[in-house]
């Protein structure tokens, strides 16, 4: 704990020795319960509250002159996390006692196993100070596991108290206290984990939880010959849950590589979409080092794509570096379609995807929700009927080719790197063939709801979009698709709307939400058998 603040240090070890105290009195109420033991233990809830809310308050005082992502502003988050969870195993021991008063015929509780449980969980507590003195995941890891043991006593324990569900000798009252007694047990060991959680997250310089730790050591010993000089940096944390980081050689700060974790099937998907990449279109996708799975969640070690994100560029690079990213980005797009275009027919179905994302966006802007509209008089039609009348024009009117597309094509999955001239792509969880203008509009709104708001920077989204959609519409008059321009009316209404639950400023979501509607009515008013001859006005579109 040398690098942690003295009067934190101090505090910490006060409260350690207070849980432990607490516990030792709970251990010794189930070997044999007396109301003095259940008082003393009732009596110390103030003081335990009383260290934690020190240790808090030191934190927040350090944490002021740290910066966010450096490893003393994670050291004093996970003391912070660590002091939490050992007040709540002061507040779970106390509600446990709460329980077992209720209970009539103490021996219902089986009281005999509940000493070695408290007695795992006085091990973890007693391990805390020495896995974080001395840096020791081993250590806090150990603390971690001890979880697995409390659940397989807590399980132990529910087996018996069902069985004696059935007889009608013991009261359901005393059964039903004891299993609450049993789950507030088991809690301690989620917080036993939790603790360790933070103690690894300290030491490697990233937040990270148990499943989480494992599958980056695994993959990282895949990285030959510089395992030990490694370190962890957050680079992202994606809406679906995935955590991203950067493995960073120590010595160089050089990335090694990239690290992707989260739920299974999402991870899944990322591993298969970089494989069919890779396949049909090699060179744009990041080779995939190692992949892990433990249980419901899995790993990536992704190749590390150097170059920057096309947003990054928008905002932040010169005007000739924009342009050149652009036109690169174009000529790679117009050449993937052609090498993977197919003769199937491609239904876009952006009205159905808005509609299963409406709940979404209301839950965010409740101010959208779908009410009656009057004008001089005239009673307008619903966003919800609109929609439904859209989806039915939209399904009559499908692309006349298939191409292979990224499917989530925001402007942060695009890597252009300016020394090579090249484009990449990441996060092609959703890659798969269907209608090309899926990614234009998803492209060109991605820009447009960029939440930077000076006027040249918005300028210059405007212009990047404009370039973006006479480079996607050449292309479409080139391939003979009529009708490229009424289903990207209808795609642009699906991501301006859909787009807006990421956005909290209220005018830069309405300004979003009106396009939206704008262009499904303006689709709606090209006659049925006409859509070939529908024009955007693009222009007045992307104009704040």
């Amino acid at each position: 704990m040398t690098n942690a603040p003295k009067i934190i240090r101090e505090n910490l070890h006060f409260l350690c020795a207070e849980i432990d105290g607490q516990l030792i009195q709970l251990e010794a109420f189930f070997k044999e319960p007396t109301a003095a033991t259940a008082r003393r233990i009732m009596d110390r809830a103030g003081y335990a509250h009383n260290l934690k809310t020190r240790i808090l308050a030191a934190c927040v005082r350090h944490m002021a002159g740290a910066k966010n992502n450096n490893r003393k502003h994670l050291t004093l988050r996970s003391l912070e996390f660590i002091a939490s969870d050992l007040q709540r195993l002061s507040n779970l021991a106390r509600q446990s006692l709460h329980h077992v008063e209720r209970i009539e015929t103490f021996s219902t509780l089986v009281p005999g196993r509940y000493p070695a449980i408290v007695s795992r969980v006085r091990e973890g507590v007693g391990r805390i100070e020495e896995a974080f003195a001395s840096s020791d995941s081993a250590l806090a890891i150990q603390i971690g596991q001890l979880q697995g043991k409390i659940e397989t006593d807590y399980r132990k324990l529910f087996k018996t108290y069902t069985k004696d569900m059935r007889n009608p000798d013991i009261r359901p009252a005393d059964i039903a206290n004891s299993l609450l007694v049993a789950s507030e047990m088991q809690r301690m060991g989620d917080s036993l984990n939790s603790i360790s959680e933070a103690l690894i997250s300290a030491n490697i310089g990233q937040a990270v939880n148990f499943e989480r730790y494992f599958a980056l050591q695994s993959l990282m010993s895949d990285l030959d010959g510089v395992n030990g000089d490694l370190t962890v940096e957050s680079i992202a944390e994606t809406r679906s849950g995935s955590s991203i980081s950067a493995i960073k050689n120590r010595k160089t700060e050089e990335v090694a590589a990239v690290f992707k974790d989260g739920e299974k099937s999402k991870v899944k998907e990322e591993r298969q979409g970089v494989k069919s990449w890779h396949s049909i279109y090699p060179g744009l996708a990041p080779k995939i080092l190692s992949y892990e799975k433990r249980s419901q969640s899995a790993a990536l070690l992704i190749e590390h794509l150097p170059g920057l994100t096309f947003e990054h560029i928008v905002l932040n690079e010169k005007d000739a570096v924009c342009a050149t990213a652009l036109n690169r980005l174009t000529r790679t797009l117009k050449d993937v379609w052609k090498q993977t275009r197919t003769r199937e027919p491609a239904e876009l179905d952006s009205m159905q995807q808005l509609a299963k994302r409406l709940g979404e966006v209301r839950r965010v802007h409740p101010e959208f929700k779908d009410r009656k509209i009057s004008f001089s008089g005239t009673e307008l039609p619903s966003l919800d009927r609109l929609i439904e009348q859209a989806a039915d024009r939209e399904a009559k009117v499908p692309a006349p080719f298939s191409v292979y597309i990224h499917g989530d094509f925001n402007v942060d999955n695009i890597i252009y790197d300016p020394g090579e001239d090249r484009i990449h792509f990441i996060d092609l969880h959703r890659s798969r063939y269907m209608d090309y203008v899926q990614d234009v509009s998803v492209f060109m709104v991605s820009n447009y709801r960029l939440q930077v708001l000076d006027r040249d920077t918005r300028l210059r989204i405007m212009a990047v979009s404009q370039d973006f959609y006479k480079s996607a519409r050449a292309f479409a008059r080139k391939q003979g698709d009529n009708t490229f321009e009424y289903r990207l009316a209808l795609g642009l209404a699906r991501s301006f709307a859909s787009s807006t639950r990421f956005i909290f400023d209220k005018s830069h979501a309405r300004r979003m939400w009106l396009r939206s509607r704008y262009l499904i009515e303006q689709a709606l008013a090209c006659p049925p058998g006409d859509e070939a001859r529908f024009r955007l006005q693009m222009k007045e579109l992307f104009v704040d």
